[in-house]
């Protein structure tokens, strides 16, 4: 009975992160809808409907030292992803646009919106709680504070130390889950008013982040950046997982946070990361199409590493 619940709420989440994909591509059509209206929807996300999710789930997070290792899933991916894609733009003369884009689009994962209903409905929902803690203490984490810094480094050149320090202390993503580790060092997760509240905002993030994904993609944009796409898709679907595979293998980590950590190293790119390339102007275009097409490519590649599991 559980499994079919899970399968349920699984195939309902995916139906509606398709549909507001499906409805971003065809909202393109429509002529009177203003030009900035990227921008708009990426910046509410990043202002409003982020930092609600966060205050919502952080202060609820029950820490436990055995389960650190998980943390340090998504810091790897990042800091083999900087590396990789350096390296690769200087032997394809990408421009840093490019190179930016692709190390935070392949380089952090959507272990949240795809990865929470994936893991409960593959591994049931004990195993939830571990996707969280990778997500909160690992994803989100490396996406407010290095992620943001790579995009300001790789939009505007080098940016003081300082400068970029100031910049991931007033992101507003950042802000929130700092207040929110308050919150959980005090015990004092959000409840009554405020709880309905984050909850309504927070439930808003997924669809809005899918609309604007499917206003900037466009089919015929793939044949323009079939080469940093296929290579940023392979690092993000195969080789990254692939790692935490052996890396984790080899430390002998517990079967069922193996488990976790390898599919939600293999899920698809971060909505938040491919917006954040987006608001910097790191190839736009590609940031699109490294969640407008890795979300469908990752649920075949997704099969197979349950199966390899």
């Amino acid at each position: 009975m559980n499994q079919i619940k899970c399968y349920n709420e699984f195939m309902s989440n995916l139906s509606i992160l398709i549909s507001c994909l499906v409805l971003g591509v065809l909202l393109q059509r429509v002529k009177t809808l203003p030009k900035d209206s990227v921008l708009t929807l990426n910046t509410i996300i990043l202002y409003i409907c982020l930092p609600s999710l966060t205050l919502l789930t952080i202060p609820k997070l029950t820490w436990d030292l055995s389960l650190i290792s998980l943390c340090f899933v998504a810091w790897i991916i990042l800091f083999v992803a900087f590396f990789f894609f350096n390296f690769l733009g200087k032997a394809f003369s990408w421009p840093a646009s490019t190179i930016g884009c692709l190390i935070l689009t392949a380089g952090l994962g959507n272990t949240a919106f795809v990865g929470f209903p994936i893991i409960e409905s593959a591994f049931g929902l004990n195993s939830l709680r571990y996707a969280v803690l990778l997500d909160q203490a690992g994803t989100f984490l490396a996406c407010s504070t290095v992620g943001l810094a790579i995009a300001g480094y790789y939009s505007h050149g080098r940016v003081p130390k300082r400068e970029l320090l100031k910049r991931v202390l007033v992101f507003p993503p950042f802000v929130s889950f700092s207040f929110a580790l308050a919150l959980n060092f005090l015990q004092c997760p959000p409840s009554g008013m405020m709880l309905v509240i984050l909850e309504r905002l927070s439930s808003m993030l997924a669809p809005m982040a899918l609309l604007s994904v499917g206003l900037q993609l466009k089919p015929k944009n793939i044949l323009h950046d079939w080469k940093p796409l296929s290579w940023g898709l392979l690092y993000k679907l195969i080789f990254a997982p692939s790692l935490i595979f052996l890396i984790f293998k080899l430390l002998g980590i517990p079967q069922e946070l193996f488990k976790v950590a390898v599919m939600e190293a293999a899920m698809a790119s971060m909505l938040t990361a491919s917006i954040l390339a987006t608001s910097h102007d790191l190839h736009p275009r590609l940031a699109g199409l490294m969640v407008g097409v890795g979300i469908p490519v990752s649920f075949i590649t997704l099969y197979v590493w349950y199966l390899v599991l």
